[in-house]
């Protein structure tokens, strides 16, 4: 199975330099419409309900000081060397046809307006630290039901 990575990298490839804030929620929906559309996850890896959206941990650490992300900011030695199939290329271009001209802060605003984000975070205020994660079920049923 390919991992954030590799999603991130493909996302990367495609949207050239971008920031970190559009990388994360980027990956994040590629993920939610995966498991909407095929019942099943791109990656392994969990999103945590920030207060500036969803965020996946470990590719937080990967670019936690930069503002801007390339491709190459990505080392290939973090991607799971199976790589993404045709069927996970092409849900991650339909993520990118319908969210990749997107501003950062309208994806912000789209993903806070959405019950997984929402439901993780329960009645913490908006800027309240989380690190609650937000389900693949939880991401399944919302995006499916759309």
């Amino acid at each position: 199975m390919a991992n954030i990575f590799n999603v991130a990298k493909y996302i990367l490839e495609r949207q050239r330099q971008i920031s970190t804030w559009k990388l994360q929620k980027l990956c994040y929906y590629s993920q939610a419409w995966s498991l909407a559309w095929t019942e099943n996850p791109l990656f392994n890896e969990d999103f945590e309900a920030w207060a500036n959206g969803p965020v996946c941990p470990e590719l937080f650490r990967q670019h936690r000081g930069q503002y801007m992300i390339v491709s190459s900011d990505i080392p290939e030695s973090l991607c799971d060397s199976g790589g993404l199939t045709a069927d996970q290329q092409d849900t991650i271009n339909h993520v990118l046809e319908h969210y990749g001209n997107w501003e950062p802060y309208e994806l912000r605003e789209q993903s806070h307006s959405e019950a997984p984000w929402k439901n993780a975070r329960g009645n913490l205020p908006s800027d309240a630290i989380c690190n609650t994660v937000i389900t693949k079920a939880s991401m399944g049923t919302y995006y499916g039901g759309l």
